[in-house]
């Protein structure tokens, strides 16, 4: 196997055990430092030894195996243990590693334990990007528009609060999944909008393996809670973004928008999946919570077989009943996109620049505000605004299709 091939593999062991080798630890040594450590030390070793040895046959249990010895080393050079280390160590380093089978269920725990309401939720979500979902502390802190460092200090807390608090590594019991599950939507949510554009430089613009982690976990959660209207609401949208995903990239790497899409490319059946979801809902008679009213937004763009039958009377009304819910700054900009198409680039942009002061940092505003003004002919305030939108965009994808509606101006 050549040295790049020996690379990509390594970089899929990452995507797809990363989680696993976390959870197996996590149940293992109760302790999600040690846990994170040890899979490190695991997957740095593989960068080692296997240029030189190869690629086992099995990449996850061989990463378990590695991490679970990394793991007993550094508890033996510690000189008080607790008793869960103590039972851990009973174990030896040959002990063959846990089916694959069964981590899978301990990542559902894993996740549970990140989203643990005694912390914040921007850490829940940003400990759940880091120990389920893989990514750098760099990743995670652009999808926070934080700094570096101090994204590393808030994960670095709380795995030391979950230890301190002795937060248990379980599925709570089906009394208290109604009130935790919103937490783990909204990671679930965040981990999803990772991979449907990844801000990591050196990462795909698309991150599938995220897109469809969140889509399974969410999944489960759907399987635990089958009556829960945003459960399905969440997924429902997930689906039917995600249908949409290999017509996003163009082949020389460019965000295709919604509008400039081949809609023939779109994946039907997650569509009508998506579609039988929010049917369900609509059918149910209750009042729909924010996933839901997003995943019917989403449900009126992919009824449209082309993009000028899209219904957007539909979608500014479904917008409205949205910030009845959730008046943030970024559903208002969504509502003003549809604005634009009903009452015209001027009205819209009106709207838009009201929420200049919260979302100055945010580089979809400047982009709104490129094309707002844009299509007024306003170029030279349309080429300011799209040279912020690109300062400020960490997806390549994206960067490129705004550099190149930038360089069309006249």
């Amino acid at each position: 196997m050549s040295g790049p091939d020996i690379q990509d593999a390594i970089t899929s062991a990452h995507r797809d055990e990363w989680a696993r080798v976390i959870a197996s630890l996590t149940k293992r040594f109760g302790d999600l430092d040690i846990a994170e450590e040890a899979a490190a030390e695991a997957f740095a070793t593989a960068v080692e030894k296997w240029p030189a040895d190869g690629v086992p046959p099995n990449p996850g249990g061989w990463l378990t195996t590695t991490a679970n010895r990394k793991a007993i080393d550094r508890l033996r050079r510690e000189s008080k243990r607790d008793d869960k280390h103590k039972e851990a160590l009973v174990l030896t380093d040959d002990d063959p590693p846990e089916p694959l089978g069964a981590i899978e269920d301990e990542r559902l725990r894993l996740i549970f334990t990140c989203c643990h309401p005694a912390l914040a939720m921007e850490t829940r979500m940003a400990l759940t990007l880091r120990m389920v979902g893989g990514l750098t502390v760099p990743e995670i802190a652009r999808a926070f528009l934080v700094q570096e460092s101090a994204m590393g200090q808030r994960i670095t807390r709380a795995k030391a609060k979950i230890k301190a608090a002795r937060i248990p590594y379980r599925v709570p019991a089906a009394e208290d999944l109604p009130a935790r599950v919103s937490g783990v939507l909204a990671v679930l949510f965040l981990v999803f909008n990772e991979g449907y554009l990844a801000t990591g430089a050196d990462t795909d613009p698309v991150r599938h393996d995220l897109t469809a982690e969140a889509i399974r976990l969410t999944r489960l959660i759907r399987a635990l809670l089958p009556n829960d209207g945003e459960v399905a609401g969440l997924l429902a949208l997930m689906l039917l973004t995600e249908a949409r995903r290999t017509a996003r990239i163009s082949a020389s790497g460019e965000l295709i928008t919604l509008g400039e899409q081949n809609r023939g490319a779109w994946d039907a059946a997650l569509i009508a999946e998506g579609h039988r979801l929010v049917r369900e809902r609509l059918a149910a008679g209750v009042a729909p919570g924010r996933y839901q009213i997003l995943a019917a937004i989403n449900a009126v763009h992919t009824s449209a077989r082309d993009v000028r039958d899209t219904d957007w009377s539909q979608i500014l009304a479904l917008y409205d009943q949205l910030a009845r819910l959730d008046s943030s700054a970024i559903v208002l900009l969504n509502r003003a996109i549809a604005v634009a198409e009903l009452d015209g680039p001027e009205v819209a942009l009106a709207d838009v620049d009201r929420l200049e002061e919260k979302l100055a940092g945010y580089h979809a505003y400047h982009a709104a505000r490129a094309d707002l003004l844009r299509r007024q002919g306003r170029s030279e305030e349309s080429r300011a605004a799209y040279d912020k939108a690109i300062e400020l965009a960490g997806n390549t994808a994206e960067t490129a299709y705004l550099t190149r509606r930038r360089d069309q101006l006249g």
